[in-house]
């Protein structure tokens, strides 16, 4: 496939960029710094502001896909900066037709007991509210628009480098563990499960997650 990554040289995009380039897909790379990206084949590195709704549609147009891995956590104002950065890149999207939108999202607006969000508990870790936050008011837009066909994927409660075993679990909006409680996949487990998705859609229009049984 043809497709386009926003943030592909980010923690989570670079594993989605590497996996979706393993399996012979054609990538666009639409990030902030393009000089951190060294060419190699199969990819296209473009400069891109997510906040530039207008030139951003531009940039859009014509790919099979299109992943966000965009993330407003190293700016000061997380929140504010990723929900602008982020409707944007929704509205960009719609205006460019684009056929499927897949989002890296989080782990906190995964449900952890009925009606209740790992978010809101009081183990959450303050230090990464305000990118769940984020990754939450990203969900709720996607789910309140029909503009566009989309997939958000949740990772577990730890994502961190580590193995491509492609032995996990799928869940839609619960939090997923082990038998020892322990909710974690590795960021190259991630990017496979994502791309699989990519490649045989299961979760159109919704969101789903995974972690290590």
């Amino acid at each position: 496939m043809n497709i386009a990554i926003i943030g592909a040289s980010g923690f989570i995009g670079s594993a989605l960029r590497e996996e979706a380039l393993s399996r012979g897909h054609q990538v666009t790379a639409l990030v902030s710094r393009p000089e951190r990206l060294a060419t190699q084949p199969g990819l296209t590195v473009m400069k891109a502001d997510v906040q530039d709704t207008d030139a951003l549609t531009a940039q859009l147009k014509g790919f099979d896909a299109v992943l966000s891995a965009f993330s407003g956590h190293a700016q000061a104002d997380v929140g504010g900066y990723f929900a602008k950065g982020f409707d944007s890149i929704l509205a960009a999207a719609a205006s460019a037709d684009v056929k499927r939108l897949m989002v890296v999202g989080g782990a906190g607006s995964l449900e952890v007991a009925p009606g209740v969000l790992l978010i809101d508990t009081p183990a959450f870790p303050d230090e990464y509210k305000a990118t769940a936050e984020g990754a939450r008011y990203a969900l709720n837009q996607l789910r309140a628009q029909q503009n566009v066909n989309w997939t958000m994927l949740s990772p577990a409660a730890m994502i961190a480098p580590g193995e491509r075993t492609g032995q996990y679990q799928l869940g839609t909006d619960q939090l997923l563990a082990d038998a020892s409680g322990n909710s974690q996949i590795s960021v190259e487990d991630y990017a496979k499960a994502m791309i699989d998705e990519l490649e045989s859609p299961a979760h159109l229009n919704r969101r789903f997650t995974l972690a290590y049984a």
